[in-house]
C-alpha cells in the first residue's frame, strides 16, 4: 500500500467528520439569536438526550464499515448483500424500540436532567419531533458505515457534507425566516436525517440489488452469523458506554470548580474533540483496509496498514502537538473574549499538548480491530482504562483540582492505546487464523 492512497481515503474522511461539530455550533447560534435562554436550555437538554443514545448505538456504523470492507476483499455478491442487510435488521428493530418506548425514555431523561420549568417545554417539543428520525439516523448509521465499507469516498464525502448543509439553511430558514423557534431546528434536524436516509439508501440500491432479498433469504436469518453481528456490536456499545461515564464524570466534577473553569474545560473538550476527529479520519481508513486485507486474506496488505497507520498516527500526533505549542493562545481565544476564561484556558492547556500523543494509537488501532471484527480487545482496552481513570479520579482530583482531573482523562486516554496496543500479537493471530 502506497501512502499517497491510504491519505486518499483518510483525508476525506477527515473532513466529513468535521463538519459535524460546525453543524452543532451552528444550530446554538441560530438558536440563541432568539434572546430567550430557555429555547438555548431546551435543545442543550434535547441534545445530550439524543447524542447518547445514538452515541451508544453509534456501533452500527462501525461494526458495518468492518463487514462492508471485508466482503469487498472476498469479492463475494452473496457478503456483499449480508454486510447491508444483516445491520439494516438489528438498526430497524432498535429504533422501533425507540418509537415505542419513546414517553419512558423522555421521562427517564429529563428525571435525570431535571431542566428547569421554562427549559422543560423547549426540551419536549424538541424531543417529540426528533425521536421520530430514530430509523433514519440508526439505517443511516449503516448505510454510511456500508458506503465507507465498500471505499466510495467521493459518495461518503457528498452524502455527509450535503447532509449537513441542508440542516444548516434549513435552520436558518426555518428559525430566522419563519419563527419556528426550537421546533424549527428539530424539523430541520429532521429533514436532513430523513435526506440522509434516503440518499444513502439511492447509492447503495445501485450497487447490490436488493430484489436478491429472496434468494438469499434462508441464509440471510443465519443465527451464528447474527450472534457474531451482535458480539461484535455488544463490545462496542460497552467501549461506548465506557467513554461515556468517562465524559459525564469529567464534565460534572469540572461543574464544581465554579463557572470560569467549567467553561474553560469545555473549551479544552471541544479541542480535543476536534483533535479526535484529525485520528478517526485515519482510524476509519486503516478500518477499511485491513478489512480488505481480511476478506481477500491477503496478510501482506494486513501488515502494510499497520506500518501505514503507525506512521501517520505518530506524525500527526507530532504535528497537532507542536501546533498546541506554538498556537494555543489564539486558538483558545477563537473560543471566547472573555479574558477571565482565557487565562484559565491557557492554565490548563499543557493537557492539549499531551493528549496527542497518547490517544493516537487508541483511535487508529480501535479503526483497526474494528475493521477485522475483532472488538473483543476494544471492549477490554476501555474496561481496564475506566478502572484506571477512576482510581486517579478519586485520588488526585481532591489533592490537585482541576489538573488532577485532566490527568484522569490522560490516563484514560493512555490506557487505550496501550492495553490496545498490547493485543497486537493476537491480532495479527487472528488474522492468520480467520
Amino acid at each position: 500500500m502506497k501512502y499517497r492512497e491510504y491519505l486518499g481515503i483518510a483525508i476525506p474522511f477527515i473532513i466529513s467528520t468535521v463538519t459535524q461539530p460546525i453543524l452543532g455550533a451552528v444550530d446554538t447560534a441560530v438558536i440563541g439569536r432568539l434572546g430567550n435562554s430557555s429555547y438555548i436550555g431546551g435543545v442543550a437538554i434535547g441534545t445530550v438526550i439524543f447524542n447518547t443514545i445514538y452515541w451508544l448505538f453509534g456501533f452500527l456504523r462501525v461494526s458495518t464499515s468492518g463487514f462492508s470492507a471485508q466482503s469487498l476483499g472476498s469479492n463475494s455478491e452473496k457478503d456483499t448483500f449480508f454486510a447491508y442487510l444483516r445491520p439494516v435488521m438489528v438498526a430497524i428493530i432498535i429504533s422501533f424500540s425507540f418509537v415505542i418506548l419513546q414517553k419512558t425514555i423522555l421521562k427517564g431523561a429529563l428525571n435525570i436532567y431535571k431542566p428547569e420549568d421554562f427549559v422543560l417545554e423547549s426540551a419536549v417539543d424538541y424531543f417529540n419531533i426528533l425521536i421520530w428520525g430514530a430509523p433514519f439516523v440508526l439505517i443511516g448509521y449503516v448505510n454510511l458505515g456500508w458506503i465507507m465499507g465498500r471505499k466510495l469516498i467521493k459518495e461518503t464525502l457528498f452524502l455527509q457534507i450535503s447532509t449537513n448543509i441542508i440542516n444548516i439553511v434549513l435552520d436558518l430558514v426555518f428559525v430566522m425566516k419563519l419563527d419556528l423557534g426550537v421546533k424549527g431546528v428539530a424539523y430541520a434536524t429532521l429533514i436532513a436525517q430523513f435526506y440522509s436516509f434516503i440518499f444513502g439508501y439511492i447509492i447503495i440500491s445501485k450497487r447490490i440489488d436488493l430484489k436478491k432479498v429472496l434468494i438469499y433469504s434462508r441464509d440471510l436469518i443465519n443465527k451464528s452469523e447474527f450472534k457474531k453481528i451482535m458480539g461484535v456490536n455488544i463490545d462496542l456499545m460497552i467501549r461506548t458506554a465506557c467513554l461515556l461515564i468517562m465524559t459525564n464524570m469529567f464534565v460534572a466534577r469540572g461543574n464544581q470548580f465554579g463557572a470560569n473553569i467549567l467553561a474553560a474545560n469545555a473549551i479544552l473538550f471541544q479541542i480535543q474533540y476536534i483533535f479526535s476527529y484529525l485520528f478517526d479520519g485515519f482510524a476509519n481508513a486503516s478500518s477499511i483496509f485491513a478489512g480488505k486485507a481480511l476478506g481477500a486474506k491477503d496478510y501482506k496488505a494486513y501488515k502494510d496498514t499497520l506500518k501505514v497507520s503507525n506512521v501517520f498516527t505518530l506524525g500527526t500526533a507530532i504535528f497537532i502537538s507542536l501546533i498546541m505549542i506554538l498556537f494555543r493562545k489564539p486558538i483558545i481565544s477563537s473560543f471566547t473574549d472573555i479574558n477571565s476564561v482565557i487565562e484559565i484556558s491557557n492554565q490548563y492547556s499543557i493537557w492539549l499538548i499531551i493528549f496527542p500523543l497518547v490517544i493516537g494509537i487508541g483511535l487508529v488501532y480501535y479503526g483497526i480491530f474494528s475493521g477485522i471484527s475483532y472488538t473483543e480487545p476494544v471492549r477490554n482496552s476501555m474496561i481496564i482504562s475506566l478502572f484506571f481513570f477512576l482510581i486517579v479520579y478519586y485520588i488526585f482530583v481532591p489533592k490537585f483540582g482541576n489538573h488532577g482531573l485532566w490527568f484522569a482523562f490522560i490516563v484514560f486516554s493512555l490506557g487505550r492505546s496501550v492495553f490496545l496496543f498490547l493485543y497486537k500479537d493476537k491480532l495479527n493471530k487472528r488474522f492468520l487464523n480467520n
